[in-house]
């Protein structure tokens, strides 16, 4: 099952270890019900875009971090995920419930560097920031990039 991590840019530095069991996004039955006309592109990317919301939280309570939304893309055998079953959490929200190699990262997607003051702004409650930042497409990178990534 793919599943899309929210993170922050120094959780890929190589000395931070595996990523950790969390909340994280997936094409679940529930998103596939919310939206029965789209094709598996579009829920993964509405799956995306969530595990980015995620991200700009997960900024907000870590100033320290670089103040960039990161999801990062991930392949895990079905056992290593439970769906929330909360009316509270949006659709796609699944629980990791393994920590989660960085070998095992597929791809990331990342916020251009422009977008750090939005990021900041958003992440303090921002809502003109926020729909500043639902204007943006985060960028992508193939996992071979990584250590390419601008911060």
């Amino acid at each position: 099952m793919r599943i899309y991590l929210p993170a922050s840019l120094d959780q890929l530095d190589p000395a931070a270890g595996p990523f950790a069991a969390r909340r994280a996004h997936a094409v679940t039955p529930a998103l596939r019900a919310m939206f029965p006309d789209e094709d598996d592109e579009g829920l993964e990317f509405a799956a995306q875009l969530a595990a980015a919301d995620d991200s700009l939280e997960l900024l907000g309570a870590r100033p320290d971090a670089p103040q960039l939304r990161l999801v990062v893309s991930v392949d895990v055998p079905d056992g290593a995920v439970r769906e929330v079953s909360s009316d509270d959490d949006v659709p796609s929200a699944v629980e990791l419930t393994q920590d989660v190699p960085q070998s095992d990262v597929i791809c990331v997607h990342v916020d251009e560097p422009a977008a750090a003051g939005d990021v900041v702004l958003a992440a303090a409650g921002d809502d003109a920031a926020v729909d500043r930042l639902d204007e943006r497409d985060l960028l992508w990178y193939d996992a071979s990039e990584l250590g390419q990534i601008p911060r």
